[in-house]
């Protein structure tokens, strides 16, 4: 079976796109080190990175991450190889990673204990806030709808 290629043209929307997604990396592994903390509190010291994976995908003290997990994979199938990427595109990107990181004490699970983590780990808000950077500016006629 011959495997297609896509050729990908450097813009500067696939850079921001590269950026953004770093700095969702970056988060995601800040909040899962948050996590291993709080699970090797409870159930002692996690062996391997392997039983990490195993608990990041299959344990319920980590299913709160999984949105964010499912974003990125999203972003790297939707995006990251489209040919033609636009800065409607982007504002896309950023108005779904705004919702999902708007932290409310009475929003979704994911919402709610990322709310209660950005209380507790400095380097989480350090994340967030990287993460809000990288992303295109909201324009004010977006604003408005909000």
């Amino acid at each position: 079976m011959t495997r297609q290629t896509t050729i990908v043209t450097a813009t500067p929307e696939r850079a921001m796109l590269g950026n953004i997604r770093s700095a969702l990396q970056r988060l995601h592994k800040t909040l899962l080190d948050a996590e291993r903390i709080q699970y090797e509190r409870a159930f002692g010291r996690i062996q391997s990175e392997f039983q990490l994976l195993v608990l990041a995908t299959e344990d319920p003290q980590f299913a709160w991450l999984k949105p964010l997990s499912t974003l990125i994979v999203r972003i790297d199938e939707d995006y990251l190889n489209k040919e033609e990427l636009v800065a409607a595109d982007l504002a896309a990107i950023g108005a779904e990673i705004r919702a999902l990181l708007a932290p409310n004490a009475m929003g979704t699970l994911f919402q709610r204990l990322y709310h209660t983590s950005l209380q507790e780990t400095p380097d989480i808000v350090m994340a967030h806030g990287a993460v809000i950077r990288a992303l295109p500016p909201v324009k004010s006629e977006d604003k408005e709808t909000e």
